[in-house]
Parts: C-alpha cells; sequence; structure tokens
C-alpha cells in the first residue's frame, strides 16, 4: 500500500476526529436532562455499530479460512479480532458512564449491557485461544469454529431491546442538529475501525513474509 495514501488516510481520520468533537461540544446544543453527559452519545454509538463490523469481518475471516484453508483468512479475523476488543471496551466504558449520570448506578444486568459485556469476553477469548495454540495450522481451525459461535451473539446485542423490556432505551430523541453530529461521527470512527484492522492485518502478513525471507537466506 502507497506510504503517501496511508499518511494521507490518518490525517483525514485525525482531522475528521476534530471536526467531530467541535460539533459535538460547539455545535450541538446542550441536552436539558441528561446535560454534557449526553454528548458522550456521539462517540458510545458509532464506536457500537463499528464493534459489530469488526466481529463480521471476524466472521468472514472464519468462514474464508474453513472454505478455502488459507492463512490470510486467518490473519484477517486475528486483526479484525484484536479492534473488536479495543472498540467493545469503549462501547462498555462509554456505557457505564453514561448510565451511571441517566440510571444513578454504574452497571445493571439489563439484557443489552449483559449480551454486550458477554460479546466483549467472547473475543477476548478468542484471542487468549489463539495465543495458547502454538500450531499455526491448528490454531486457524480452532479459532475459525469459535468465531463462527461467537458470532451468535452479535444479533442478540443488537435485537436484545426489542425483543426484551429492559432499561436501556431502543431508541433516543434528537435534535435536529444533534442529530447530524451523531451521523457526522460514524464517519472517524468508521475510518479508525477499517485503518486499524488493516493496519493490523498488515504488519501480521508481514511476519510470516519477514520468517519466509530469513529461512531462505
Amino acid at each position: 500500500m502507497n506510504r503517501t495514501f496511508i499518511i494521507l488516510y490518518w490525517l483525514v481520520t485525525a482531522a475528521a476526529f476534530a471536526f467531530g468533537l467541535w460539533l459535538a461540544f460547539a455545535y450541538a446544543p446542550r441536552e436539558q436532562t441528561m446535560g454534557d453527559v449526553q454528548r458522550i452519545f456521539y462517540l458510545h454509538l458509532p464506536v457500537a455499530i463499528n464493534t459489530f463490523l469488526a466481529c463480521l469481518v471476524v466472521f468472514i475471516g472464519a468462514v474464508g479460512y474453513l472454505w478455502q484453508r488459507r492463512s490470510v483468512w486467518d490473519d484477517l479475523a486475528d486483526a479484525a479480532a484484536r479492534v473488536a476488543v479495543a472498540f467493545g471496551a469503549v462501547v462498555l466504558l462509554t456505557g457505564m458512564i453514561w448510565g451511571h449520570s441517566a440510571w444513578g448506578v454504574w452497571w445493571t444486568w439489563s439484557p443489552r449491557l449483559t449480551f454486550s459485556l458477554a460479546l466483549w469476553l467472547l473475543y477476548v477469548v478468542y484471542l487468549v485461544l489463539r495465543s495458547s495454540i502454538e500450531s499455526r495450522q491448528k490454531r486457524a481451525t480452532v479459532g475459525s469454529v469459535y468465531a463462527l459461535i461467537a458470532f451468535l451473539d452479535v444479533p442478540l446485542v443488537y435485537f436484545s431491546t426489542r425483543i426484551i423490556p429492559e432499561i436501556h432505551p431502543t431508541s433516543v430523541t434528537l435534535e435536529p442538529q444533534m442529530k447530524t453530529t451523531l451521523a457526522f461521527w460514524f464517519l472517524p470512527v468508521t475510518l479508525l475501525c477499517v485503518g486499524l484492522i488493516v493496519a493490523r492485518f498488515r504488519l501480521a502478513r508481514g511476519v510470516p513474509q519477514a520468517l519466509a525471507k530469513r529461512s531462505e537466506a
């Protein structure tokens, strides 16, 4: 990948985050009920959706490996899983901050929160499981099968508020400026998610190639 493109990509991502912060703190009005803590929603929702995106990439990588038995798919799944864990942690932390202001508690075992925590733990275990298997082929096979099972929690997280009564809101009423701000925040967060997956994937693909060159020398 062209170095200039990579630099430009991250500059655009950084600029998008900077503009997003301006929208969140200067353009969007202060929410009357929750106050300034509501602004964390502009980060929380896009990160949550991109966590699902990263989990989907893990699923695709797992299917690809089990179908073709090519390490490139396993490397993609591993890269996406690392991003899913990182983004999932941000979702949980921002959700706890928002929940403490809205409900007066840092955590409650509602279906959405429980399934979200389970999703994060599932992908943490995925990474731990991979690190415990030395054989690359066995690690990829076991990891792929596990990833297919772990992905089942994604629809549970997404549809939990729609099928099970709980404290977590199914929708949030926003003023026009708030909607604009929220919509824009999907841009920098998605750029970050995709960029991190690609960066980790490139790093993983570079290691086998470097080892192969060393063995040939």
